[in-house]
């Protein structure tokens, strides 16, 4: 069983982290000072206390602590920040790939458009990214490169009270049904997203939907889908996280997802609604083998399952096991480190500590990550960081376990 020093000097990926779920604690009681912003408490012992708890009630309390961080993301300079610190922690524990994902729409106050905040995240990333790529361990060979993708969330549905973008569409729209309003907001974005990167090669690098499944599927969402499917930009879509099987395949047949966030009610029979579906067992084999078999990367994770869904009551109950036994693409990811309070390095220890992996096992869902990045170069670049990655994993293997 691999221990906490190993994991920490291992290569990692994190791809499926949020921007602001994922800020230093620090960090956002001094930027509510600056901004003026109440928060409940401005000490970190205090704010542990009263919104990022170790465990939560309910998803809604959970979601809590998004209010306040949110309200500090409204800014370039801010939001810049957040993004930079977010990678440097990453790199201290030894992650050397993440993918930062965030809803731009949402940091559309009078300081920044969508555009700029998607820049800002970028400026951020990249002057962490040059700090380590620049460094003497680096260029000795001792150390691999940092590399870093964004992706751009849009919404299964939003209010107007979320930002004064989303209260402007909802204004304009008025007329219309909710869910056009919604689909109008993800199309604008699939639109910003393929202008940033064809005109200024902007590092972003995936496509997300994100938000309640219940009640807004993502076939709402198909037209921006088919837009960025067009533009070679890959997709990944929350789905399974609080729905059954249907969502799964819903991201995957109408949004074309090369991955899939959360993906914990895969397996869950009972789950499925569709009366269609007659034998509800064959149609999660067929999906689950379908998913193997085209190497649809699974982003899974643990402590904010934990958190938030009231099915799995311990971790025991995750289906990370049955995923790594038929056979699936899983990648351990963070979801919020803030919210969590949680990194990389403990996810993967939550994971070795309660389920029996063997060597080979822990050692496959470490490089997947890294297979399934939507890396932001080139076939071959990404090959190359692969094996770099695979050949600094494999000898501080043989350093620990000689």
């Amino acid at each position: 069983m691999p221990d906490m020093d190993f994991i920490t000097k291992i290569p990692k990926t994190d791809l499926h982290v949020h921007l602001d779920g994922s800020m230093r604690l620090s960090t956002l009681i001094e930027l509510a000072k600056k901004d003026k912003i109440e928060l409940p408490d401005y000490t970190e012992d205090g704010l542990r206390k009263k919104v990022f708890k170790p465990k939560y009630n309910s998803l809604v309390e959970y979601l809590k602590g998004f209010n306040y961080t949110t309200l500090v993301m409204q800014s370039r300079s801010n939001i810049e920040r957040i993004a930079y610190e977010l990678a440097k922690d990453n790199i201290a524990e030894g992650v050397r790939y993440i993918e930062v994902r965030f809803a731009p729409q949402l940091h559309t106050a009078a300081k920044m458009t969508s555009e700029e905040a998607l820049r800002s995240v970028a400026k951020g990333l990249k002057k962490a990214a040059d700090e380590h790529n620049n460094s003497k361990v680096v260029k000795t060979g001792e150390d691999i490169k940092f590399y870093f993708g964004i992706i751009a969330c849009a919404m299964r549905s939003f209010n107007e009270n979320m930002s004064p973008y989303y209260r402007r569409l909802l204004s304009a729209l008025s007329h219309a049904p909710k869910d056009e309003a919604f689909a109008a907001a993800s199309m604008e974005l699939a639109r910003t997203v393929v202008r940033l990167v064809n005109e200024e090669h902007l590092p972003i690098v995936g496509f997300d939907l994100a938000g309640q499944e219940e009640g807004y599927p993502a076939e709402d969402h198909k037209k921006a889908y088919q837009f960025v499917h067009k533009h070679f930009i890959r997709k990944t879509v929350h789905a399974g996280e609080a729905y059954g099987p249907e969502s799964i395949f819903q991201a995957i047949t109408d949004c074309h997802a090369n991955r899939i966030g959360h993906g914990t009610f895969l397996f869950a029979t009972d789950m499925i609604k569709d009366k269609s579906i007659k034998d509800r067992k064959k149609y999660v084999e067929d999906l689950s083998t379908y998913i193997a078999s085209e190497r649809i990367g699974v982003e899974v994770c643990l402590t904010s399952n934990l958190q938030t869904n009231p099915a799995i009551k311990t971790i025991s109950d995750h289906p990370v096991k049955e995923m790594i036994k038929r056979g699936l693409s899983v990648s351990i990811c963070t979801d919020n480190r803030l919210v969590s309070n949680t990194t990389v390095s403990k996810e993967l220890k939550l994971l070795s500590d309660n389920f029996k992996l063997t060597k080979q096992e822990f050692r496959n869902i470490i490089i997947a990550g890294f297979k399934g990045a939507f890396f932001p170069g080139n076939y071959n670049d990404k090959r190359t960081f692969v094996r770099n990655a695979v050949k600094k994993y494999n000898k501080l293997t043989e350093e620990v376990f000689k």
